[in-house]
């Protein structure tokens, strides 16, 4: 049985049409085994070895994971890392959809400039940024001491205190990552049909009323798709401070990510890092089922 359009014999041997896409894929499937899933199955298999990258791995178990229940240094950088999140969850995402607002106005000029000013953050050099914001926040030099030594107040050792040294690293994603976020939220209003407004003008509805009752509901899909890429990327935080504070002073500022790093690359201690890692995938997946799961309930 032969047909231009038929592509397995009865005997169920495949032609050469049929293994032609599977080809042309092979190289991507290829890739992302070797570089992604590869790599992440051989964490989760390592973390039940103890192992430091020269001797061979010796397995212990889930002693890894009875370890770090007990591990302070890694619960200070679970609610350093909640921290982080919660800003930019309640502090960057309403300032984005705010920003997104004013950026979509139609009275507004020079859009695309501001579109780009607003969007250079992200282009920016992580180290670049840092560096600038550590000037700014030096106790000795820094303007912000500088202008409250004006106000009569004495300077604030903002990067070497406890209390302290978490505000300028939360002040950095929050400027880095709202302009970003702005522009998700510009390409959802921009989605949304005007004949929507305009109907809600003519049955007398004020534009708290059409931010409340349409642009809202409406962009409930680009608030989702946000939600979870912030929260993805808020979790796994590592630039901002490890270049302002290095995690200090005393892991006030260490995120799990950064303990990540401390453990694996800087210790050598690859099954405890990779403990580290399997537990935050985890939580990222959860976390993102029940964002997607609240969402819905209210879209339904």
């Amino acid at each position: 049985m032969a047909t231009s359009d038929v592509t397995v014999h009865r005997d169920g041997r495949l032609t050469r049409a049929t293994l032609t896409p599977y080809t042309f894929i092979a190289p991507a499937y290829g890739l992302f085994f070797a570089f992604m899933l590869g790599p992440a199955l051989f964490a989760i298999a390592i973390s039940f070895f103890r192992w430091g990258g020269l001797r061979p791995p010796e397995f212990i178990g889930i002693a890894n994971y009875q370890r770090i229940i007990a591990d302070d240094v890694f619960w200070i950088s679970v609610r350093n890392t909640i921290t982080y999140s919660a800003s930019s969850l309640f502090v960057v995402m309403p300032l984005a959809l705010l920003l997104a607002i004013a950026l979509n106005s139609p009275t507004l000029r020079m859009k695309t400039f501001w579109r780009a000013v607003y969007f250079a953050p992200i282009v920016t050099s992580t180290v670049a940024i840092s560096q600038t914001f550590l000037m700014l926040f030096s106790r000795e030099f820094g303007l912000i001491n500088i202008t409250l030594m004006r106000m009569g107040v004495e300077p604030l050792d903002w990067l070497g205190s406890r209390a302290l040294a978490r505000i300028p690293v939360i002040i950095v994603i929050i400027w880095r990552w709202t302009g970003l976020t702005s522009i998700y939220f510009l390409a959802g209003l921009q989605g949304i049909p005007a004949d929507l407004y305009d109907a809600a003008q003519v049955d007398g509805a004020n534009r708290l009323l059409q931010f409340w009752h349409i642009t809202l509901p409406q962009l409930r899909p680009m608030t989702l798709f946000v939600s979870v890429i912030v929260l993805i990327g808020s979790l796994q935080v590592f630039d901002e401070p490890q270049i302002l504070t290095g995690g200090g002073p005393a892991n006030a500022t260490r995120s799990v990510v950064q303990y990540l790093y401390l453990r694996g690359i800087e210790q050598f201690r690859f099954g405890y890092a990779a403990t580290i890692g399997f537990i935050l995938f985890v939580s990222i997946f959860l976390l993102s089922m029940v964002q997607m799961g609240v969402f819905q309930k209210k879209t339904s």
